[in-house]
Formats: structure tokens, C-alpha cells, sequence
């Protein structure tokens, strides 16, 4: 797909093979959808959002007891969801309840269309 590329300080341009046409990406949009795909592309990370999107929300206690994994594994894994914002928290008295952000799940989907229909 891609011949040469530069970087600039805010736009990845990727020229083609054919030397003509450009592909102009917004560098940290593309930056954040990669770690936000990183962060998707785990079997227990995606369990976790499937979960998520089933029952709207749910507290890390019921995710592990679902998953039946240690707290501490479920903590991590939705410490990287959240750094990602691909999860949201609420807190409602002494629980915090974790949710699908489907604002972003959004933007990341529309960000991999436009690459998909570029290339």
C-alpha cells in the first residue's frame, strides 16, 4: 500500500505506489487508535467488553465472578481499558460501576472505515 512516509508533527502523509496518491492521517488520532486497539485486542479484554455491552454496567466484583479470574487480574485489565477510554466508571455509593464508552468504540470503528476505504 504504502511507498514513502513521513512524519510530520501532526499529520502521517503515506504516499502510494504509484507515487501519486496521498493518504493524510492526523497523527494523534491514529496514535490514540492504536493503543485504543491494542488495548481491544486481548481474549480476556474483549470477554470483558462483551460483557459490558450485554449488561450496560457492572462492578469489577461481578466481572471477576463472571470470568471467575483473581480481582487483581480484572482490575488490571480494566485499568488498561480505562487508560484506553474504551471503559467508563461511575461511582454509586461505595460501588464503582464500569460501562462500554460507546463514543469511542465509535470513533475508533469510523477511524478504521476511513483507512479501510483509503487504501
Amino acid at each position: 500500500m504504502a511507498g514513502k512516509e513521513k512524519l510530520g508533527k501532526e499529520t502521517l502523509v503515506i504516499t502510494k505506489y504509484n507515487g501519486k496518491d496521498q493518504i493524510r492521517l492526523d497523527y494523534s488520532k491514529l496514535r490514540r487508535a492504536v493503543l485504543t486497539l491494542r488495548a481491544i485486542n486481548h481474549p480476556l479484554r474483549k470477554k470483558m467488553i462483551t460483557m459490558l455491552e450485554e449488561k450496560r454496567k457492572m462492578t469489577v466484583t461481578e466481572i471477576y465472578d463472571l470470568l471467575k479470574i483473581e480481582q487483581s487480574v480484572a482490575s488490571q485489565h480494566l485499568a488498561i481499558l480505562r487508560r484506553a477510554d474504551i471503559v467508563t466508571t461511575k461511582r454509586e455509593g461505595k460501588f464503582i460501576f464500569y460501562g462500554v464508552n460507546k463514543k469511542r468504540i465509535a470513533e475508533i470503528t469510523a477511524l478504521v472505515e476511513e483507512l479501510a476505504q483509503k487504501g
